[in-house]
C-alpha cells in the first residue's frame, strides 16, 4: 500500500486519523511457520562551522557538533588536539550569547571541567590513557547525583534540597574511564514528559528551524538538555535517561543516535527515579559507535565497541501496527527509504503485527510510570504541590485513585506480553524496525498555549518508544533523513539484554544509511 503523499498529518488536528500503513511491501509476517520460513530476501577536534542557511523545512547542512568519539581519542592520542582545547570549545559553545546554553545547562561546572582536562592531558602525556573517553567533555542530564551539587531533576521543588553526597553509579563510572563532566542539563521537570518544554527553566532547541524566526522547535524530551547538548557542540557525547523514550525522542527530534538499553543493564543508584521497573540510563552520540562505547563504560565492561555485524541475513521485522497510526507523511517515507535500503543490503525484512500492543492503552490506563512515579512524589506533593509544574503534577495524579490490585494486574499484564514477544518477535527476528517518532518536532510556542494540544502530542510522541520500554526491550534510534532535511529518527528495537547484539547491527544500518544520505 502507498502513503498519501499530499496530506501531512499535523499535530494541531483534534479529528481521528486513518491508520498508516507502511507503504513498502513484503512478504506478510505469519504466526505459525519456525524463522526464516516464507521470508523473501532483497535484492577532530569540534568541527565548529559558521551558521548555515536554512531552508524552510531544512536542518543544517553544516553542524557545530563534535567529530565522533573515536576521532576525537585518535586526535588527541596524535597530539593534534588536548583535552583542555576540546573542553574550552564546549565552554565557549556554552557560554555562547547567541546560542542556548543558559537554557540548555542548569549547571556549568567550567573550573572543575579545566582541572579535570588538564589532569588528563598531563595523564597522556605521562602515557597514561584511562579509556578512548578520557579527556572528552561530557554532559550529564539534571536526574543523576554529582557528588557536592544539588539534583534538582530539572524541577524547583529540590532547589534546597542537600548536596549529593557521592556521584551516581552512573557518573562514577564515566569519571574512572576520563569523561569530563562540564554540567548539568536541562529535562523535563522530573523526566515526566517527552517533549521537553520546563516552564521553570527553559525549553531547550532542536536543530531544525533553530534560526527561523519565530519557529522554535522541540528539542523532544525528557532528556532535552542532552540532545541540545550534543547537536550544539557544547558536550561531545550526553548522559541521560530513558523510561518511555526520553534518550530516543530526543535524538529523532534532534538528527542524532540515541540508545536505551536494557533496563538492568546499568545500576540506577544515585539520583531522582521516575519509574523503577523501566528506568534506563543511557548515551546520546553523534554515532552508534559513540553510543557503544559509553555503553560499555555505564555497564563496568571493557571500553570498547561490539564489531559490526553484516546485513546480510540479519532479520528485520517492520512493525505493521500500534505503532503505525498517525505517522506523517514525511516521516513514512524516510523510514520506507532506510528500510528498502536495508533490504538491498541483504537483510532479510518482513512484516509483522504483535496483536497484544492493540491492548497497551487499556492495559497501561493507570500508567505504570505514574504509580511508580506518585509513590515517590507524593509526600513532596503534599508539601510542595504549587511548585510543581502542573502538567507533571496532573500526570503523577492519575495514580491516585490505582490500587495495589491495580499495580499487581498491570505487572501480570506486562509480563504476559513480554512473554508473547519472546515468542513472536524475538525468536524470529533479530530487531523490530520502527519510526522512533511519528511527527517532525513540533513548536514550542504552540505546546506552550495549549494544554490539550500538549497531552495529545505528549502522549502520540512516547508511544513508540514507550512500547519497548513496556517490553523491557533495548532499543537505538539512528537518523535516517536525507542530510539537510527534517530529522526523523529509525527505531530498532532487540530482545531483553541482547544490548551489544543490537549494537552490533545498529553499526551496520548506520553505514549503509549514511551512503544514501
Amino acid at each position: 500500500m502507498t502513503a498519501t503523499v499530499g496530506v501531512r498529518w499535523s499535530v494541531g488536528m483534534t479529528t481521528a486519523r486513518p491508520p498508516f500503513h507502511p507503504p513498502m511491501r513484503r512478504a506478510a509476517a505469519r504466526t505459525g511457520p519456525p524463522p526464516g520460513a516464507g521470508r523473501t530476501k532483497r535484492t577532530a577536534a569540534s568541527r565548529v562551522a559558521p551558521p548555515a542557511t536554512l531552508l524552510p523545512d531544512a536542518m543544517p547542512t553544516t553542524s557545530p557538533q563534535f567529530a565522533p568519539l573515536a576521532l576525537l581519542a585518535a586526535e588527541l592520542k596524535c597530539g593534534r588536539t588536548t583535552s583542555r582545547a576540546l573542553v574550552e570549545a564546549a565552554l565557549e559553545r556554552i557560554a555562547d550569547p547567541n546560542g542556548q546554553g543558559s537554557t540548555v545547562f542548569l549547571q556549568v561546572d567550567a573550573e572543575h571541567a579545566r582541572a579535570a582536562a588538564d589532569a588528563h592531558d598531563a595523564l597522556r602525556r605521562a602515557g597514561t590513557v584511562l579509556s578512548p573517553l578520557a579527556g572528552i567533555p561530557v554532559s550529564v542530564k539534571d536526574l543523576f547525583d554529582i557528588e557536592g551539587q544539588v539534583t534538582r531533576a530539572g524541577s524547583r521543588v529540590l532547589a534546597n534540597a542537600a548536596p549529593a553526597k557521592a556521584d551516581a553509579v552512573a557518573v562514577a563510572r564515566l569519571r574512572r574511564a576520563g569523561a569530563v563532566i562540564v554540567g548539568r542539563t536541562n529535562m523535563s521537570e522530573f523526566a515526566f514528559s517527552g517533549l521537553g518544554l520546563n516552564p521553570h527553566h527553559g525549553t531547550p532547541r532542536s536543530p531544525y528551524h533553530a534560526n527561523v524566526p519565530g519557529d522554535a522547535r522541540i528539542a523532544g524530551g525528557s532528556s532535552s538538555g542532552a540532545a541540545a547538548s550534543v547537536a550544539d557542540g557544547m558536550a561531545a557525547v550526553a548522559l541521560g535517561t530513558d523510561t518511555g523514550g526520553s534518550l530516543r525522542i530526543p535524538a529523532a527530534l534532534c538528527g542524532l543516535t540515541g540508545f536505551k538499553p536494557t533496563a538492568s543493564r546499568i545500576p540506577k543508584q544515585g539520583g531522582v527515579p521516575l519509574s523503577k521497573t523501566l528506568d534506563s540510563f543511557g548515551p546520546i552520540g553523534a554515532s552508534v559507535a559513540c553510543c557503544a562505547l559509553v555503553d560499555r563504560i555505564l555497564a563496568g565492561r571493557e571500553p570498547d565497541v561490539p564489531a559490526t555485524r553484516p546485513l546480510d541475513g540479519v532479520r528485520l521485522g517492520v512493525l505493521t501496527n500500534y505503532v503505525t497510526d498517525g505517522v506523517d507523511a514525511s516521516v513514512a517515507h524516510a523510514v520506507q527509504a532506510a528500510v528498502d535500503h536495508l533490504a538491498a543490503a541483504g537483510a532479510l525484512v518482513e512484516d509483522v503485527r504483535f496483536a497484544p500492543l492493540d491492548r497497551l492503552p487499556e492495559i497501561n490506563r493507570f500508567g505504570l510510570v505514574s504509580i511508580e512515579a506518585y509513590a515517590w512524589h507524593r509526600r513532596l506533593i503534599g508539601e510542595h504541590a504549587a511548585e510543581y509544574d502542573p502538567r507533571v503534577l496532573a500526570r503523577l495524579m492519575r495514580a491516585e485513585t490505582a490500587s495495589a490490585a491495580d499495580y499487581i494486574d498491570l505487572c501480570e499484564a506486562r509480563a504476559a506480553m513480554i512473554e508473547a514477544a519472546r515468542t513472536t518477535l524475538w525468536q524470529r527476528f533479530d530487531a523490530i524496525v520502527c519510526p522512533t517518532v511519528p511527527v517532525l518536532p513540533p513548536r514550542i510556542a504552540d505546546l506552550e498555549g495549549d494544554d490539550d494540544l500538549f497531552a495529545r502530542t505528549n502522549a502520540l510522541i512516547l508511544r513508540n518508544p514507550t512500547t519497548f520500554n513496556f517490553l523491557d526491550a533495548c532499543a537505538l534510534s539512528l537518523p535516517c533523513h536525507p542530510r539537510g532535511e527534517a530529522p526523523v529518527g529509525l527505531m530498532l528495537a532487540g530482545a531483553p539484554n541482547s544490548d551489544d547484539t543490537l549494537l552490533s547491527i545498529g553499526r551496520a544500518v548506520e553505514a549503509v544509511l549514511e551512503t544514501t544520505r
